[in-house]
Formats: C-alpha cells, structure tokens, sequence
C-alpha cells in the first residue's frame, strides 16, 4: 500500500497552452484526471498554476496592449477569474472542491504572514479541498513579486512540508545543452548537488509565454531540496506522470532533497529576503560547519548592508561565499560596534545585550 504523500504540482504556461495563445483545455482536463486519481488513494495535492496573463489575453481576444507591469496585471485580474472556473468546473466533475490561494512575497518574506499562509493551505488540505496557487499578479509589484510560479511552488512545498515538487513543462527534464538547438542533447536524469557548472547548462524560457525557463526551475529544485523536498522537472505530456512520480518510478531529472534537512521552523528562512551580509574568518566558518557552532561577533570581519534585529541575513566567509542564513539578533549598525569583540563586551560596548551571539545556531540554516 503507498504511503500518503504531499505532493506540489507546479504547471507552467507553455504546458497549459501547448505552446499556443490559447489555454489548452484537453491538457487541463487530462492533469485534473491524473490529480484525481491520486487525490482519491488519499494523497495531498497542491497546485500551482500558471496561466492567468494568457488566460486574460485569450478571453479579451488578444488585445494590443503596451509592455507594461499594468498591462499584465490588466490580463491577470481578467484572466485569474477565468483560470479558476475552469479548474473547478473539471475537478467538480470528480466531486472535489478547490480553494484559490493568490500570494506575493510579502506574504511569504514575513513571518508571520508565512504562519498564516502555512495555516490556510493546511487548513485547506486537512478538509479534503485541493489548493489552487498562484502568483498575485494583479496587485504585485517588482518590489513584492516572487517573479516566476517555479519559485513560487518551492515555497509552496516548504509551506505545506511536501514530500514532492513535480515541474510539469514542455520538455523531458534538464538536459546538458538545449535540446531545441541540438539534437544530441542527453537528458541528465538523476541530480544530488545544484552547482554553477550544472547551473551553466539551464537556460531561458523558450516559448516566450511564461517568466520561467530552466534557470527558474533549478532555481526552485535547490530551494527545495535544501529543505529535504525531492524535485522532479519532466514533461506534462508523459502519460501518468503524476502517478510515475508519486510510486517513485523515475521520469525527468530527479533531484534528490537532502537526507538530514533543516528543521521545519527554519524553513521560513529559506523564504525570507536576505536584508544583509556579514563576513567571517576562517575560524568562525570552521566553527560553524564542522562544529555546528552560532555565530560570535568574534568572528566577524565585515558588514555589508543595513537591517534590524530580527532580519534574515548571509553570511559569507572572507572569499564571498554563502556558509549560511540566519535570523540576526543584533541590527547592522550594533554588529559593527562589535565585530571581532569577545561576546562578554557586547554590554559594555552597546548598553544593552541581546545575548552573547549575532545569530543562534537554532535560526540557522547552513548551505
């Protein structure tokens, strides 16, 4: 008997069209029939769902239209209402509801706010009602957006501890050039590390339809994976693809979540915009990574940026890279006072304490 699991199903514009104008209805109505048949074996479905700014443009029959952040918006506010009642008029047909869930990155980069999402889509999953996410493009601005769904359905999948992300796109899955371009393309099927060489090998959006490409979707995977989330980006056109994925048969490029992840409350920090970077020496990163230490003002060399106490930040050793995020305790201008300084000045220096370490290894996440 398969065990119950919580699986994001992320689908991108360029799937939901079949790479035309139009939203592609018999595409829709084959992936409602697949969420369907796993949702009645007792799994959690989550989906994501492109499509709302080529929704619109298709019911107002393709109107000229400036480039514009407005112009979007104008297609997604139209587009949005469209896109929902078609999902619910075809999972009706199976006697299922779904709920609409529109967010931005501030809902997610808060905490609070992320509390409150996590709750609703539970709260969603737990009475049976499969979820139907996107991006809040009418009102999202460049300052609030998450920019592409592909990023979105990773922080859905945190938000909802998934056990699965499936990246449903046009094509199989990453492979180690564009396979539009050459016809030798290999299809990398299993990834364990997301790194620059592999990072290399992804490119832009093809169809020009949706904001996403294969950059995105790596982009996604090692947010993912990061927090013990497996990945599989392959194509929507696979016959019980969904199925494929929930028994753990292998299709697409499978990225393999990590075996010990980061613990569920500190997930949110893999959400949350970096306000700032410190810098630490190499016996700070020693401690750190190899004895799981918190960060001491001690260790700090530099500060780049300015944000509160409370704020997620980088921190980077001597040579620029990421060693971890944390939760700083102590805002930019009060970490400057007291980098390189022994934990028991920080009284004396600032006139007040918020306890012997910049950021507690219990609101770290290490890369």
């Amino acid at each position: 008997m398969e065990n119950k699991q919580t699986l994001v199903i992320k689908l991108g514009t360029s799937l939901l069209t079949g790479g035309s104008k139009h939203i592609k209805q018999s595409q829709i109505v084959e992936l409602v029939k697949q969420c369907a048949k796993q949702y009645k074996k007792g799994h959690r479905i989550i989906i994501v769902s492109s499509g709302a700014i080529a929704s619109g443009r298709e019911h107002l029959n393709y109107p000229k239209l400036q480039n514009t952040i407005v112009s979007n918006q104008l297609l997604a506010a139209v587009g949005q209402s469209k896109l929902i009642q078609l999902w619910e008029k075809l999972f009706s047909v199976y006697g299922i509801h779904i709920g609409q869930i529109l967010l931005t990155r501030s809902d997610l980069k808060n905490r609070k706010r992320f509390l409150n999402a996590r709750n609703v889509l539970i709260a969603l999953l737990n009475k049976g009602i499969i979820p139907i996410i996107n991006e809040n493009d009418a009102v999202a601005t460049d300052e609030i957006k998450v920019g592409d769904n592909d990023n979105l359905s990773a922080f859905t999948a945190i938000l909802s501890n998934a056990d699965n992300l499936l990246l449903l796109t046009d094509i199989e899955g990453l492979y180690d050039s564009n396979p539009h371009q050459n016809p030798n393309a290999k299809l990398i099927s299993e990834v364990h590390n997301i790194d620059n060489k592999l990072r290399s090998k992804a490119g832009k959006s093809i169809s020009g339809l949706g904001t996403g490409g294969m950059t995105t979707k790596l982009q996604a995977a090692d947010i993912a994976i990061q927090a013990g989330i497996n990945v599989t980006i392959t194509s929507g056109y696979k016959p019980n693809v969904i199925d494929s994925v929930i028994k753990n048969i292998h299709v697409g490029t499978r990225f393999y979540g990590k075996k010990k992840p980061n613990e569920t409350r500190n997930r949110w920090i893999f959400i949350a915009i970096a306000k700032g970077d410190v810098y630490i020496d190499n016996g700070a990163q020693i401690a750190i990574l190899k004895k799981k230490c918190s960060l001491l003002p001690k260790g700090i060399k530099k500060i780049k940026g300015e944000f509160s106490r409370g704020s997620v930040i980088h921190i980077r050793n001597m040579n620029g890279k990421i060693i971890a995020r944390g939760i700083s305790r102590y805002n930019s201008d009060a970490i400057k006072n007291i980098a390189g300084c022994h934990s028991k000045q920080i009284n004396q220096i600032l006139g007040y304490q918020h306890g012997p370490v910049v950021v507690h290894r219990n609101h770290m996440i290490v890369s």
